[in-house]
């Protein structure tokens, strides 16, 4: 099921992490992998958003970070 989430809630959870911490996007649950988080633009209009790219693939998700996000071990 998908899940939106607003700027503003994005930023109130980024918040209680540490700045220095890098971020990456977990991604695909059948094939659990890190990427790199890449540009960041704004689509405005009726159907504004924003859009986080892609910026490369880090290797394969820790299982501790599979475990918390309820992805089974693949």
């Amino acid at each position: 099921m998908p899940y939106e989430i607003t700027v503003g809630q994005l930023v109130h959870q980024l918040q209680t992490f540490d700045p220095d911490l890098p971020a990456y996007f977990a991604i695909n649950p059948d094939w659990p992998h890190a990427h790199r988080i890449g540009r960041i633009v704004e689509i405005t209009g009726s159907n504004g958003a924003i859009y986080i790219a892609e910026n490369g693939q880090e290797g394969v998700l820790p299982p501790a970070a599979r475990n918390q996000l309820d992805w089974s071990d693949v």
